[in-house]
């Protein structure tokens, strides 16, 4: 399928006066700034999605002593669930407000109460700091909504963070995570597979962004080889039914494919959403662009069948 028509609109505005600077070429707060501009919406008033949901700040403590704040968003119609969700940007940026409409919208299709994590980010706090923070956000929900099918999910960057918290939820029994959901996950530190993907550039993320990112996230490169960084390469038995989402042109888009693979190989139940036409970051982009809607709906619903087949199974 083409690139969507908005999207290609966009990148062509975008490259206007020459390519955008690469993440590598700002400073760390720089490039924060920047996905923060390009993220962030106003608020809308006029009855869209995720206009009914109430948000709340709370500050909880990691697994290491350390604390963080979580974002709790309650929405009108409760379905009895709950998501613990880890925001994208590479692990170095993004917050709570670059994804506060994501998760308002989240709340209010699904149904659940939606804790979106503020992880501490890298360069300042590598690996495994923000993992830590990932996993003590998902105890703090299990612990503070019990009773609840509980999804543990992120996208991008958070993705990878979730199924990291999927690992130690299995190897620990900590929490039974009743799904997960994986939005265009970064699951190949060695970034061979992004690297050879045929829209490896030029559509807003590049290879070299995702290099930069782990060389923030894990300055070590011999930690780039521990299960909670090569995903791909980890031990995927025993996860719960997932939900994974790609896009066509996205660097990360063949990992992405591979991962449900091996999942699916692994005996994990597997839906995947692929994003025809759509880049990375669509999730973010819902609000101007209608394929990324349409695709975040897919994927919510699909969400929502693995829940209700879980509901309607005996116990």
């Amino acid at each position: 399928m083409p690139l969507d028509r908005i999207l290609r609109h966009l990148i062509t505005w975008q490259s206007a006066d020459g390519p955008p600077a690469s993440a590598r070429a700002l400073s760390v707060e720089q490039a924060r700034e920047r996905y923060l501009a390009n993220a962030i919406r106003p608020h809308r008033e006029d009855g869209g999605p995720g206009t009914a949901v109430t948000a709340v700040d709370r500050t909880i403590g990691s697994t290491d002593g350390s604390s963080f704040r979580v974002r709790v968003y309650s929405p009108d119609s409760d379905e009895n669930r709950v998501v613990t969700y880890l925001h994208g940007g590479g692990w170095v940026l993004g917050d709570v407000d670059s994804h506060d409409q994501v998760c308002r919208v989240l709340a209010a299709s699904l149904g659940a109460v939606v804790v979106s994590a503020d992880y501490r980010r890298a360069p300042e706090f590598p690996y495994p700091a923000p993992l830590r923070d990932a996993i003590a956000a998902a105890r703090w929900t299990a612990r503070s909504f019990p009773g609840r099918d509980h999804v543990i999910g992120g996208d991008s960057a958070g993705a990878s963070l979730a199924l990291g918290v999927a690992f130690d939820a299995r190897d620990t029994g900590d929490i039974a995570f009743a799904a997960q959901l994986l939005v265009y996950p970064a699951v190949d530190p060695s970034l061979i597979i992004a690297s050879a993907c045929e829209h490896a550039e030029g559509y807003l993320l590049s290879v070299d962004d995702m290099a930069w990112n782990y060389e923030q996230y894990v300055p070590d490169p011999r930690r780039r080889g521990e299960p909670a960084v090569d995903l791909l390469n980890a031990n995927l038995k025993d996860l719960p039914p997932t939900v994974l989402a790609t896009a066509e042109f996205d660097p990360l888009h063949d990992e992405g494919v591979e991962l449900g693979e091996r999942l699916c190989a692994s005996g994990v139940s597997v839906r995947h959403v692929p994003g025809p036409g759509l880049v990375h970051g669509y999730f973010l982009m819902q609000d101007i662009v209608p394929a990324a809607a349409a695709c975040a709906r897919q994927a919510v619903q699909e969400l929502d069948a693995v829940l209700r087949s879980a509901r309607s199974e005996p116990r």
